[in-house]
């Protein structure tokens, strides 16, 4: 069995370049790797747009021109991210996305970080996700990654429960370091109290029978970028990449209908909303697996309550990179707070959730 991602055989050779970028001057780091990759470039006429959505790296955009026709992404990783993101795996899910068309060209690596090719299109809102037309892009663009065999032959082994596990045995020690400033009065839950559920999670959610695929895990808005002039669209960032359950990428993927920034969970979707999303998505899956679009009224409302359970794993797996990067990161943004309202609102749905049966 496997969890490990399989690049295609002939597939380029990674560009290293021995150059470290300053997280906090990212742009004069750019600058000496737009030299090696970009040589015919004008250094005085190289422009840069610094990216600001980022929760996890620091995100520069390098080009010549205002056509913006080549744009050379440098993404330098965060602090300690390391902890929290397999890069090597991060690397391989690129070139095997890369080589089934789902993934721009990645230019090479740097010691902290990668430079790859910039997609063209709008990355997507809170209320695009929702928009009939888009919700349809989506969920085929979903299921095209889901199809994809990046395995080596063996039964592939979903990566969920050992990267929980790792962040788990992170945030015991970060607890200390908390608790001295504001987790009691946040409210995060107990030690105790978070390995008993996930301890829960795995027994109930591993007995589902969600199909193992290859996911992309983070599907949050602003990783959908829709190209209106060529009617698709494709997601990028790759970090959380990995053989997973299918159910949970998408289940993570409706939790992020709530936002990041400002968390609505009124937004998640409605059971009409994902019936809709959830058939486009299962009749494209089949297409891609077994040549037939025919799906039952059984398959739908089974993967309906799969989605859904598997959406608690998603607060939890959350809450705890929340609390990973609330101690570490540099990036200005409420981590624990964010946990803790992934904790929340884990608790809050659960009952809910488990009242759903899988159909006989």
């Amino acid at each position: 069995m496997e969890t490990q991602i399989h690049v295609p055989v002939g597939s380029p050779v990674i560009k290293k370049i021995p150059i470290f970028v300053d997280e906090q001057n990212v742009t004069e780091g750019a600058m000496k790797l737009i030299k090696e990759l970009r040589p015919a470039w004008d250094p005085s006429h190289v422009k840069t747009k610094l990216f600001t959505d980022g929760t996890t790296n620091k995100l520069v955009g390098c080009y010549v021109d205002d056509s913006q026709e080549d744009v050379v992404l440098v993404r330098v990783y965060g602090n300690k991210t390391e902890l929290i993101v397999d890069r090597d795996n991060e690397l391989k899910s690129f070139q095997v996305l890369h080589a089934n068309g789902c993934a721009p060209r990645l230019y090479c690596t740097f010691q902290n970080g990668i430079c790859y090719e910039f997609m063209e299109g709008d990355a997507l809102g809170t209320q695009d996700v929702r928009d009939p037309s888009l919700l349809r892009l989506i969920a085929r663009e979903m299921a095209r990654i889901h199809a994809i065999h990046a395995h080596n032959g063996c039964i592939p082994k979903p990566n969920l429960w050992i990267k929980m596990r790792k962040y788990f045995s992170i945030v015991g020690p970060l607890r200390t370091h908390l608790s001295r400033t504001v987790l009691q009065s946040q409210k995060v839950p107990s030690k105790a109290l978070l390995e008993q559920e996930m301890a829960w999670m795995k027994e109930h959610l591993s007995t589902l029978g969600s199909p193992v695929v290859l996911c992309h895990n983070d599907l949050l808005c602003k990783n959908i970028i829709h190209n209106n002039k060529e009617g698709h669209v494709r997601f990028i960032d790759y970090e959380y990449s990995s053989y997973n359950y299918q159910a949970f990428d998408i289940g993570n993927h409706f939790n992020e209908f709530a936002g990041m920034a400002e968390l609505d969970y009124g937004l998640y979707p409605s059971r009409e909303m994902q019936m809709t999303w959830l058939r486009v998505y299962l009749q494209a899956y089949k297409l891609f697996t077994k040549k037939t679009e025919d799906i039952s009224p059984r398959e739908l409302e089974t993967l309906y309550v799969q989605v859904n359970k598997f959406a608690l794993a998603s607060h939890f797996f959350w809450g705890f990179w929340a609390l990973i990067q609330a101690k570490y990161s540099s990036i200005d943004f409420d981590f624990l707070g964010y946990a803790v309202l992934r904790f929340n609102q884990y608790f809050k749905t659960k009952p809910a959730v488990m009242a759903l049966q899988i159909p006989e």
